[in-house]
Formats: C-alpha cells, sequence, structure tokens
C-alpha cells in the first residue's frame, strides 16, 4: 500500500507539467534556448565592403581588423602631433560596433601621459573612426549586434626642437 501511495504522488508531481498551457511550455522552451546561447561570441563578425562573408570567423576578424587599421593608418597621416617631451606608450582604444555598423569609441586607456601632451588626440581618433566607411555589423543568429573591440596603439614622439 505504501508502495502505490509513494507511485501516486510520484505520478502527480511528474503530471502537472503535463497540465501546462502550450505557451507556457513555449515561454519554457525559449527562456532554455536563450539560456543556452554564447553571448559572448558572434557568428559572423563586422565586415568591411571587400571582405568575405562566407569566410571563417577568424579570416573574418582578421580582414575586419587589418581593413580597420590601414583605414585608420591613412587617417591619421594627415595629422602632425607634436609634443613637449619624447614619448612611448601603448594606449588601448576600446570600440564598440554598434548594431548599425557605426564605430563608437568606448575607452581609451593609458592616455594620460599622452592626453597631457597632445590634448587633440582622442578627438582626432574619434573622428578618424567617424570618417571610415561603415562596416557591416557582427551577426548573432542573422541579428545583427553590437560587438565591443580592443586596438593597441603604440605611440612614439619626439621632442619638438
Amino acid at each position: 500500500m505504501r508502495i502505490l501511495t509513494l507511485c501516486c504522488s510520484f505520478f502527480l508531481l511528474l503530471s502537472c507539467d503535463w497540465l501546462a498551457t502550450p505557451e507556457s511550455r513555449t515561454q519554457k522552451l525559449v527562456e532554455d534556448e536563450l539560456r543556452g546561447i554564447d553571448w559572448n561570441d558572434v557568428d559572423q563578425y563586422p565586415l568591411f565592403e571587400g571582405c568575405d562573408e562566407t569566410a571563417s570567423k577568424t579570416d573574418q576578424r582578421l580582414c575586419f581588423e587589418s581593413t580597420l587599421l590601414e583605414n585608420l593608418s591613412t587617417s591619421l597621416q594627415d595629422f602632425r602631433f607634436t609634443s613637449d617631451t619624447d614619448l612611448q606608450s601603448t594606449i588601448h582604444i576600446d570600440f564598440m560596433v554598434e548594431s548599425t555598423g557605426e564605430l563608437q569609441v568606448v575607452e581609451m586607456q593609458n592616455a594620460s601621459a599622452l592626453q597631457g601632451q597632445i590634448p587633440q588626440f582622442r578627438e582626432v581618433i574619434i573622428n578618424s573612426l567617424r570618417s571610415m566607411p561603415r562596416p557591416e555589423p557582427a551577426l548573432k543568429r542573422g541579428i545583427p549586434v553590437r560587438s565591443r573591440f580592443r586596438l593597441p596603439m603604440e605611440i612614439t614622439t619626439n621632442r619638438n626642437g
């Protein structure tokens, strides 16, 4: 008798899920699916024109980074920075590629010494990113998403004089 009561109790606990509405079951499946997605990785990196969207993710990232560096280098060649002291520093530019493809500077690390010597540097970098051709945004499950990148930049200046 105890075994029968235990089995019935166990069956009743399990049967609660069978009484759930189709909407609640669908909601549970969606929640489970969302928990299983790796939101720190994208299915396709942002791509500039000329980058192959069918290439591997590694090749996509390399194409994006090299095109970005090419455009940034070309843009920075137009500027002549002057400094009162010799500087040698690596700064890290954190930027976001928005879901619209717009490039936004988020933060510049290790730029305090540079800011004192070349106050217009941050603005020049921001304007250089804005003037670049707009990339196609990163994709996650076919949906455009924001993606964040870090660009190290070696800065070396020689004193005027």
